[in-house]
Formats: C-alpha cells, sequence, structure tokens
C-alpha cells in the first residue's frame, strides 16, 4: 500500500525529473487576497457598469451559442478595434487572452534557435517595467536584458542604445505609459531608440495597456509617418478601458509581420464571452471615456494630497496609479503597507522590484471614496 509519504517522494522525483530547473525556481503569480478591502494594488477600473448597461450586456451574453466554438464574430470585434484605434493602411490587428498572451506569443515567434556557439535571442526592455516582459523571455527559451532607468526614472537614452548595438534584440518593448513608474518617455528618446532599434533588425513592441488616462499615444506618430515604423507593433488591451475580467488584448502593426506572429496563437483564444463584452463595450465607448475623465480627475486630487504630505515624493502620472516613495529607513515601504492594510486598504508593494524602487508602492486610482480612505489610512500610518 502507498503511504502518503512515499507518493509526496514520488511526485517530487517526477517533478524533479521532468519539470524545467528554471520552472522549479520560479515563484507563480501571486494574487492578494482583497476581501473585504479597498482593493488599490492592480490598477483596475475601480467603477462598475451603469445598471441599464448590465442588464443590456446580460441580455446579450444570454443569448448568445455557448454549445459552439467561436466564429467569425471575432473578425467583427478585430474590424471596431482597428476603427477605435486609428489603424494605418497596410497594419492588421490579432488579438490576445489579455496583453500577457499577446507578449508570449511575440516571444515565440522570435525564439530564432541559436546557431552552434552563438547566443540565444535577446529581449530588452527598460528596467523597472513590466514583470511579464522577462518572464515570457524566459519562458521561450531567450535571454532577458534590462537596461536601467535614471534615477528620475527617464529611458538613458545612451545606455539603451548602445545595448540595443551590441546585443541586437529581438524584441525591444516600450512601454508607454510604463508600469511601475507611470510616466511617459520623452519624444526625442522614444524616435532615437525606435531608430537604433531599426538599424539593429529588431521589433520594437511599444505598450500601451495605460492610454485611456495618457496625455498621448504612440498611434499618433506611426500613423504620421508609417514608413518610419516597419519594425514598430502596439500593444494594447481592454483591461484599463475598465474590462479587466474579460481579458482581452489586442495588437497591431505591419499586417506581414502581424501575420507571422498569428501563426503562433492557439486557435479559439478568444471566447464568445470576450468578443461579445469586448463589442458592446467599445459601442457604448463614450460611457467608458468619462469613467477615464473621472479616473484623472482623481488623479490629481490624489496627487495633490500626496504631494501635501511631509516627505512623501510622489510622481507624475500618464496611467491610473501613482508611484510614492516614503522617508526613512529601507523597510519604510513594508511598514506603510502593512499600516495601510491594518486599516483596509490595500496597495502594491514594489519597494524590492528594482534598486530604483526603493521605499515605494504603488497607488492605484480608485474612486473619490476609495482614494479619501486611502488619504486617511496613510495618514494615520505615517
Amino acid at each position: 500500500m502507498t503511504t502518503s509519504a512515499d507518493f509526496a517522494a514520488e511526485v517530487q522525483a517526477l517533478i524533479a525529473h521532468r519539470i524545467r530547473q528554471d520552472v522549479q525556481g520560479m515563484h507563480a503569480y501571486a494574487v492578494q487576497d482583497s476581501k473585504g478591502m479597498v482593493k488599490l494594488d492592480a490598477m483596475e477600473n475601480p467603477f462598475s457598469l451603469p445598471p441599464d448597461l448590465q442588464a443590456a450586456l446580460g441580455q446579450r451574453l444570454g443569448a448568445l451559442a455557448l454549445n459552439r466554438y467561436p466564429d467569425g464574430r471575432v473578425n467583427d470585434l478585430r474590424a471596431a478595434l482597428a476603427q477605435y484605434v486609428g489603424m494605418p493602411a497596410g497594419h492588421d490587428i490579432m488579438l490576445g487572452n489579455g496583453s500577457d498572451e499577446l507578449i508570449s506569443l511575440l516571444s515565440m515567434a522570435c525564439d530564432v534557435p541559436a546557431q552552434p556557439g552563438a547566443a540565444r535571442p535577446v529581449v530588452l526592455a527598460p528596467t523597472p517595467g513590466f514583470v511579464m516582459y522577462a518572464m515570457s523571455a524566459q519562458l521561450q527559451g531567450l535571454d532577458f536584458v534590462g537596461v536601467p532607468l535614471t534615477e528620475d526614472f527617464a529611458l538613458d537614452v545612451h545606455a539603451m542604445v548602445q545595448a540595443i548595438a551590441e546585443k541586437q534584440p529581438a524584441i525591444v518593448y516600450l512601454a508607454y505609459p510604463n508600469n511601475p513608474t507611470a510616466n511617459l518617455w520623452d519624444a526625442d528618446a522614444m524616435a532615437t531608440v525606435i531608430a537604433a532599434a531599426r538599424q539593429a533588425g529588431s521589433i520594437v513592441a511599444v505598450d500601451e495597456a495605460y492610454q485611456p488616462f495618457s496625455s498621448r499615444t504612440y498611434m499618433d506618430v506611426i500613423r504620421a509617418n508609417p514608413a518610419a515604423h516597419p519594425h514598430v507593433v502596439l500593444m494594447r488591451t481592454l483591461s484599463k478601458f475598465g474590462l479587466a475580467g474579460v481579458r482581452l488584448g489586442y495588437m497591431t502593426g505591419p499586417a506581414a509581420l502581424i501575420a507571422q506572429v498569428d501563426k503562433v496563437r492557439p486557435p479559439y483564444n478568444i471566447s464568445v464571452l470576450n468578443y461579445e463584452c469586448a463589442l458592446f463595450a467599445l459601442e457604448h465607448q463614450d460611457a467608458f471615456a468619462v469613467q477615464a475623465q473621472e479616473i484623472c480627475a482623481q488623479r490629481a486630487i490624489l496627487l495633490g494630497a500626496l504631494r501635501a504630505m511631509s516627505g512623501v515624493k510622489a510622481w507624475d502620472s500618464d496611467a491610473n496609479m501613482v508611484l510614492v516613495r516614503f522617508p526613512g529607513a529601507d523597510d519604510a515601504a513594508q511598514k506603510i503597507f502593512d499600516g495601510l492594510k491594518a486599516r483596509g486598504v490595500l496597495v502594491k508593494n514594489i519597494s524590492k522590484m528594482h534598486p530604483l524602487l526603493a521605499r515605494c508602492l504603488r497607488l492605484t486610482v480608485g474612486t473619490a471614496e476609495e482614494n479619501a480612505r486611502l488619504i486617511q489610512a496613510l495618514q494615520e500610518t505615517l
């Protein structure tokens, strides 16, 4: 008879023999328990649909043929998104189960086997940045090279250009705005880095996950001069638009390039519920635009309150989050995080993510009531 100890030992032996060593050393993506908390840790749109739209969407979803695989209706969504984003002629669009899947698919498509004695393909991005760029590269067998930002979280243009020339990366990611720093890169810096990537034969992925709250979009630059961007794809998501639970990302770029990446996309990766929710949202985009305007207004109020606190540094933001540094010892961010959590407010402690983020927390912009609770809890904790 197999004992529980024998069973456990056999499972561990199987893991040691069959699971990649780097995967064994990784940590699964953890979602913080937010039950009963003011949830300001994941950059979600805090507003739900108005009741009339909830009823209309529910009726529409209830009529779907859930017993059938997704059909050509998904192409209606591709067309609607292309119109929404103002996609240039000669470009195409592909869909993903959130931006995370698109990042993974791009890495998969660019995992060109190395010649004997040659280095593995490289993914390059400024750091600190979105963690999935590095994780996706690792899981697909590519090397990740992070180029540190300046102390003020600007692109280090010289270091980026030098790293691109030296590493000849397959992919260069430029989050615009960046996560977790919430800032937009300087226009001239973007142009210089993107030109350097073109010279190196690199694909540039401009990640505009937070575009609904941003003062600029790189799509305007692409539309103004498509000929200068044969190597640039632009990614967005409907998560920050207001549909984080729907998991719908999209990527546009030169049609021939998108067609190649689309070959590694799993069949039926977008469910009928995904695409019908997204179509519904685009049909009612004015309601979501009002929500985005309110979030931007609340962001300004939150920044003003943070900057009125002694010793607290809050950076400008073009996203629905604010990066904040607190005075004190190295564990200052953890102490503030714990104090906020004890008072029912959940934020993100990013102080250990990168040396440049020492003593920093990332605060999602919530509703007026949620932000008021955050400020009160922060004042009490401080």
